[in-house]
């Protein structure tokens, strides 16, 4: 088994550290939350006093950060003077395409190896090591990610150089976004029209309409299966969350001239929502904005 730092324990880095530790690994956490880091403790991680403490002598060094600006503070403040020369770094984060490469390539200049390897999932996935795990690297980069990563996932696939994995991550993000507004406009049209949703549900989910958005993730109450729509659209993956990767993505359409019509509107859908007071609560709460429920009352 490997020591490994985990630096950010928030809703998915709390529980992919539980599972390391689960799993036999020697794993040195740190946070700027107490609570986190009691949490981590309680799961079996030993508490480091801060990110450089968390590096010391470690033979992998996973972070779960914010934002790319965070990353690259964490990288260049502290994981590149205390990790010894060799170390993997995998950065779990979802952050651009060109500061993954940009950390990459600054890790290589002080004899580090780095791979971008962001999650999809949600928070149930990360406590369940269930997570879909996109990699960014060389060859024999992942190979060394890759026994870490899948004691945290289902699969752990190479998506290409390094970036590859956000690249990845935002193109998918962005499908899922797009996906949830049509599936939400699809049940309201459905209601509207008369028809019953649960019977909507049973006939579309078994036609061309089906997707992941409708049959595991349905944004109806009492439709499908057991989703964040059954407790009041809390929990999940956040709706604020949903937003930075639409931005991402779009940022990135931009810089490749890509053209992203569908990406673009449910980017300013889901800014609505967040302007509206909804971005706390699950994405598929867009179906309430959609509706014309999107009040700042229904979302305190």
């Amino acid at each position: 088994m490997a020591r490994i730092g985990f630096i950010g324990l928030g809703n998915m880095g709390g529980g992919m550290a539980a599972n390391l530790a689960r799993a036999g690994h020697a794993v040195r956490a740190f946070d700027l939350s107490d609570a986190a880091l009691a949490r981590a403790g309680e799961a079996g991680c030993a508490i480091a006093a801060s990110a450089a403490a968390a590096a010391e002598g470690a033979e992998a060094i996973v972070t779960m950060l914010p934002a790319g600006k965070h990353v690259e503070q964490v990288y260049g403040d502290a994981l590149f003077g205390a990790a010894a020369v060799g170390t993997l770094l995998i950065d779990c984060s979802t952050i651009d395409v060109a500061t993954a490469r940009r950390v990459a390539d600054a890790a290589g200049i002080v004899g580090l190896v780095a791979v971008d390897a962001p999650v999809s999932g949600g928070i149930a996935a990360a406590n369940a090591g269930t997570l879909t795990f996109m990699v960014g690297g060389t060859d024999a980069a992942f190979g060394r990610a890759e026994p870490i990563l899948a004691r945290m996932g289902k699969a752990v696939i190479r998506a290409g150089g390094n970036g590859a994995g956000q690249a990845a991550k935002i193109a998918n993000n962005m499908l899922l976004g797009a996906t949830m507004v049509a599936t939400c406009e699809a049940f309201l049209l459905a209601d509207k029209l008369g028809l019953d949703l649960q019977t909507f549900y049973d006939i579309s989910s078994k036609a061309s309409g089906q997707s992941w958005s409708m049959t595991s993730y349905c944004p109806v109450p009492g439709v499908g299966p057991q989703t964040p729509a059954d407790n009041g659209y809390r929990g999940g993956f956040a709706a604020g969350l949903m937003l930075k990767d639409l931005k991402l993505a779009v940022e990135a359409a931009s810089d490749v001239n890509a053209s992203v019509p569908m990406g673009a509107n449910a980017l300013a859908l889901y800014q609505a929502l967040q302007n509206s007071g909804g971005g706390g609560f699950d994405f598929s709460s867009i179906i309430r904005l959609l509706n014309g429920d999107g009040v700042p009352e229904l979302y305190r």
